[in-house]
C-alpha cells in the first residue's frame, strides 16, 4: 500500500495510507443492508421528520439520490408513499409524504428501533475499515516529537521514550507527582498525530443499531454538513457530492478523554430501552485515535478490575461487546491508550497487570535549569520582565526552607497570583521579592509561624 504525507499543525508530515476512502455503494448488496431495512429507514424518516423532498431524504439517510429514488418509486407503487407537491423540475424536488398505510408501516418499524439518521454500516464493513486506517499506520520521528513538545520543557531522555511508545500504538503509562504535565503530555501526543479518518455514523449488528459518531469527540473536517436541515447545505452537497460513502463522517483523529467518572458499565454498550438502540462505549469512539484515561486509580471501579476488563483488548487489539439479548460480538480496539496517574504504580495493580501496559514513563519534577526556563516562558506570556534572582529567591525561601518540591505548574500558578495581587493594588506586575512572597504565601500551604 502506498503512502503520502499528511499535513499537521506542527509543520511536519505523517505517514498515512493514500487513496483510502470508503467507496459509494451502487447497489443494495454494496451497502451490506437488506432492502427492507433501507425501506424502513426511509419510512421512519418521513414519519419523524414529516414531508420531505427527495433531496432532503437523500441527505438524511446519506445514500446516493438514484439509490434512494428507486426505493421511493417502489414505495409509491406499494401505496406507502405519495407525492404532495414539488419544489423543482425533477424528482429531487418532489415532496414525499406517507400514506395512511405508510404511517402504519412506519410505526411498526419504530417499535423495533427508533433510529432515524444516516444508514448504518454493517459490522463486518466497519471492522474492515478500521483495519485499513489503523493508528498503527501512523509513525513519528525524533524531529516530529521534538517539534510537537516544543511548548513544554522536557528532557531529551523523555523525548526518546515517548517517540517509540507513540509508534507502538499500544499503551502508555505516565506516572509521577502531580503538577508536572502528565495530562498535558497525553493531550499533546493526541494533537501531534494529526490527520483525519472516516468514522461511521452508526453500525448495524444483527439488526441492532449502535451509534458510533459522537460530536463531542468526532469533529468533521468539512464545514458543510448535509445533515443540517437547511436548503443551502442539502443543495450544495447534492450538486457536488463527496467522492466517498456518506454513511461515514470524515473527522480529525479522535481524542477521547475520561477520568475519575469512568465505570465498568461505560466500557460496554449503552442500551436505551426507549429508543431500542445502543451508544458505542468510549474505546470504540476512540478507534483510530487516542484514548486518555486521566487520574488512573481514582475511578469508581478498582484499577485491577479496569485492567482485567482490558487484558484481551490490550494484547489482541480486539474487544468484545454484549447486546442486551446476551449475544457477544468482536470489535476492533485500535487506539493508543494513555493512562496518567500521580499515585504510586505498585499500589495500583499487580506486576502481572503492569506487564500488559507496554511503556511506563515517569514524569519527574523539573530540574533548576528547567524550572528557570518554564518560569521565563511564563513571564513572557504575561508581559513580565524575567529576573533570575526571583527564581533563586523562590528556591531559597520556599522550596529549601519549607521542604516544598518544585513542580512544573508552579511558575504559571505563582505568576498568576502575582498578577492578581498587582491588579488589586493597581500596580505593575514585577518580580519584586515582596510581591513574589505574597504570591507564594497565597499559593503554597505554609504552616510556618515565622511571620
Amino acid at each position: 500500500m502506498s503512502s503520502a504525507p499528511v499535513s499537521s499543525p506542527y509543520g511536519r508530515s505523517l505517514e498515512h495510507p493514500d487513496g483510502l476512502e470508503p467507496t459509494v455503494p451502487e447497489s443494495v448488496s454494496d451497502t451490506g443492508l437488506s432492502e427492507e431495512f433501507i425501506v424502513d429507514l426511509l419510512l421512519k424518516s418521513l414519519y419523524v421528520q414529516g414531508a420531505r423532498t427527495g433531496q432532503q431524504l437523500t441527505a438524511a439517510v446519506r445514500l446516493p439520490f438514484a439509490f434512494v429514488d428507486d426505493r421511493l418509486l417502489s414505495l409509491q407503487q406499494r401505496r406507502l408513499v405519495e407525492v404532495r407537491g414539488t419544489t423543482g423540475p425533477n424528482r429531487g424536488g418532489y415532496v414525499f409524504d406517507l400514506t395512511g398505510e405508510g404511517r402504519e408501516r412506519a410505526r411498526e418499524a419504530l417499535a423495533s428501533s427508533q433510529y432515524v439518521g444516516p444508514a448504518p454500516v454493517p459490522l463486518a464493513q466497519y471492522r474492515t475499515w478500521v483495519e485499513k486506517q489503523s493508528i498503527r499506520n501512523v509513525h513519528v520521528t525524533r524531529e516530529i516529537v521534538r517539534n510537537g513538545f516544543q511548548n513544554m520543557v522536557l528532557s531529551e531522555a523523555v523525548h526518546d521514550v515517548l517517540g517509540p511508545s507513540i509508534n507502538s500504538a499500544k499503551s502508555l503509562f505516565l506516572y509521577g507527582a502531580p503538577g508536572n504535565g502528565k495530562t498535558m503530555i497525553a493531550e499533546t501526543i493526541s494533537r501531534m498525530l494529526g490527520g483525519d479518518i472516516f468514522v461511521p455514523f452508526a453500525v448495524e449488528i444483527e439488526g441492532q443499531i449502535m451509534v458510533v459518531f459522537d460530536p463531542v469527540y468526532h469533529h468533521p473536517e468539512e464545514g458543510l454538513d448535509p445533515l443540517e436541515d437547511n436548503g443551502e447545505a442539502v443543495t450544495g452537497w447534492l450538486k457536488a457530492p463527496p467522492s466517498y460513502d456518506q454513511r461515514y463522517a470524515k473527522v480529525r483523529r479522535p481524542v477521547v478523554l475520561t477520568g475519575g467518572e469512568l465505570t465498568l458499565e461505560q466500557l460496554d454498550l449503552q442500551y436505551d430501552s426507549y429508543s431500542k438502540m445502543y451508544q458505542a462505549p468510549f474505546q470504540l469512539k476512540a478507534n483510530g485515535g487516542v484514548l486518555i484515561l486521566d487520574d488512573f486509580g481514582r475511578q469508581r471501579v478498582p484499577p485491577k478490575d479496569l485492567l482485567n476488563r482490558w487484558i484481551v483488548p490490550l494484547e489482541k487489539r480486539i474487544d468484545f461487546l454484549t447486546l442486551h439479548t446476551g449475544g457477544k460480538f468482536p470489535v476492533p480496539f485500535d487506539c493508543l491508550l494513555i493512562m496518567a496517574t500521580n499515585l504510586e504504580p505498585a499500589q495500583l495493580v499487580e506486576e502481572a497487570f503492569m506487564r500488559r501496559i507496554h511503556y511506563k514513563i515517569q514524569i519527574e519534577g523539573p530540574r533548576p535549569e528547567q524550572y528557570a526556563e518554564i518560569f521565563s516562558r511564563c513571564c513572557a506570556e504575561r508581559g513580565i520582565e524575567y529576573d533570575q534572582q526571583a527564581v533563586n529567591h523562590i528556591y531559597r525561601q520556599w522550596y529549601e526552607r519549607r521542604g516544598i518540591h518544585p513542580r512544573a505548574c508552579h511558575p504559571r500558578d505563582i505568576l498568576d497570583h502575582l498578577v492578581d495581587i498587582a491588579r488589586f493594588y493597581e500596580g505593575t506586575a514585577v518580580l519584586d521579592p515582596d510581591l513574589v512572597d505574597r504570591a507564594c504565601r497565597s499559593y503554597f500551604l505554609d504552616d510556618s509561624r515565622e511571620e
